[in-house]
């Protein structure tokens, strides 16, 4: 039990008080109850105190999906402090630019990340590391042995509620910070607990059941539709990484009630062998939410049929969370929408100069929200480019709405691609392309995928004077400097890359290009 000089966790407890031996957090090396959750949460606010860490600073998490993530989470959330979850796939310098730019004061990495994480601490300069488990590596000191000396009675007597910072592609392909204000530092717990119970009434987050965490916890979906729940009372079961035949296996062993999926996932569930798929039983689902890409309809209404109405689409973003959802009946009526805009937000589409649109009419998508928004953070240009007048805000999206408000995604104003849920902004990709020798002018795109919904694909102008390196050397070339999923899977080369006099792609133009099949892998 928690010891009695110390308050539980503040967001942890009214579940601390009701049921303290009830499972709370289920990972794969065991299951922590809600007590037990309680006082690792406190041992870890310890740790922070006393690694000088404290309200007002950053704290990097480049953690698997695995229990110390939830714990370093939780216990940041209830110490002031700003929570940057990192990307695990990324590079030593791209990591080291999060440092840098967040102002972190200690990254915590587990032991398939200390390398990376060694190098980018390293590199930014300031930052303290550790490493999670009872073993240093790389130079960094494990985690546990801090935490068994930290005496969670001695943690810092005064709760203050923290915030999270997630960062996304920008428009000149460095990552932002962003802070949407859903946890806001210093705050009072009670403005939580109202989200709490508008996550419960409007978003079917759910107060109890098994929610299964299976994607990577630093995307904002995924961190959303799991921490919400489990500050919810809800128990919530973590698995490092999504195998379907797997998952499947979770589900039916631990009776799930509530996941978080993508698209990408559906296919590689529905290819299972039709045996494996018959011989599981979706009785236990409740709600299955979904995004992060489009979900070619085929796709949605198979899953459908197999699991039940329980898929649950929405349209959100980092900057501004949930705008619309549309549940698998209204889907069924609607289909290819995602549905119709929740309070408080109203869609609002308009042209080029800003003129709200009728039905059927495409535009530029935004949405207004009287009272909340969200900033970049160092990015105050582009946080002002994301409005459209105070409270009218976009996701860089392209659609239109139907008569009855339902909404239509049709494209992305920035080109954004959206492979497997990920986001990769092409100008990043591209500016490490042009970085090789022989390579003149490169143009990044997406092109559709069955698997991925988009796969990114490099267009290629070569110098006139160079060689023409086989594909495989620019592939290796971008795995030097980029994270896997940006890497283009797809290649062609042009005489000369299509650009009007200011420099800007003539995507049109491009497209034309390259509108047969002759992409080559």
């Amino acid at each position: 039990m928690m010891p009695s000089r110390q308050d539980p966790p503040a967001l942890l407890a009214a579940r601390i008080t009701a049921t303290p031996d009830a499972p709370a957090l289920a990972a794969e090396d065991g299951v922590l109850t809600w007590a037990q959750l309680g006082e690792r949460v406190h041992r870890w606010r310890a740790l922070l105190a006393d690694a000088g860490v404290s309200s007002g600073d950053a704290v990097a998490l480049m953690l698997g999906n695995r229990r110390e993530a939830v714990e370093a989470l939780l216990a940041c959330l209830h110490s002031g402090v700003t929570v940057v979850p990192v990307n695990w796939h990324l590079t030593a310098p791209e990591v080291a630019y999060l440092l840098a730019d967040a102002g972190a004061r200690l990254l915590a990495v587990d032991p398939p990340r200390a390398e990376v994480g060694a190098k980018a601490a390293a590199e930014a300069g300031t930052v303290r590391a550790v490493v999670t488990g009872d073993q240093a590596a790389y130079g960094l000191a494990p985690v546990e042995p801090l935490l068994a000396a930290a005496d969670p009675r001695t943690a810092p007597a005064d709760q203050e509620c923290g915030q999270l910072m997630i960062y996304t592609s920008g428009t000149t392909g460095r990552p932002k910070g962003v802070l949407n204000g859903l946890f806001v530092t210093g705050a009072p717990f009670a403005r939580a607990t109202r989200l709490l119970e508008y996550a419960t009434g409007t978003l079917g987050v759910p107060t109890d059941g098994r929610v299964l965490l299976v994607g990577p916890w630093y995307h904002s979906a995924q961190l959303f539709y799991a921490l919400l729940p489990l500050l919810n009372g809800a128990t919530l079961v973590v698995r490092e990484r999504f195998d379907p035949a797997a998952t499947l296996a979770t589900m039916a062993a631990e009776r799930i009630t509530e996941c978080h999926l993508v698209p990408t996932q559906f296919v590689r569930l529905l290819r299972l062998d039709p045996a494996v798929r018959a011989a599981f039983s979706p009785a236990s689902l409740r709600r299955i939410w979904h995004g992060g890409g489009a979900c070619p309809p085929d796709v949605k209404r198979r899953m459908i049929e197999w699991w039940g109405p329980v898929l649950v689409e929405y349209y959100a973003a980092t900057e501004g969370g949930v705008v619309t959802l549309i549940d698998s009946a209204d889907w069924l009526a609607h289909p290819g929408s995602v549905g119709r805009a929740v309070p408080p937000n109203r869609i609002v589409v308009v042209d080029d100069d800003g003129r709200e649109l009728g039905p059927h009419q495409r535009g530029r998508i935004f949405i207004r929200r009287p009272g909340r928004g969200f900033h970049y953070h160092n990015a105050a240009g582009k946080t002002r480019a994301a409005y459209l007048a105070p409270g009218v805000f976009t996701y860089g999206e392209v659609g239109h709405l139907d008569e009855d408000g339902y909404l239509y995604l049709t494209g992305r104003a920035q080109n954004m691609v959206v492979s497997g849920g990920v986001n990769v902004y092409p100008a990043e990709v591209e500016q490490v392309l042009v970085r090789h020798p022989d390579v003149r002018d490169a143009v990044v795109l997406g092109l559709p995928d069955e698997e991925y919904g988009e796969r990114v694909a490099a267009v290629v102008e070569w110098e006139p004077d160079g060689g023409r390196p086989p594909w495989s050397a620019l592939d290796a070339h971008c795995r030097r400097h980029l994270a896997g999923f940006k890497v283009p899977r797809s290649w062609r080369s042009v005489d000369a890359v299509p650009r009007e006099p200011t420099g800007k792609v003539r995507l049109d133009q491009l497209r034309t290009l390259c509108g047969d099949d002759r992409w080559e892998r």
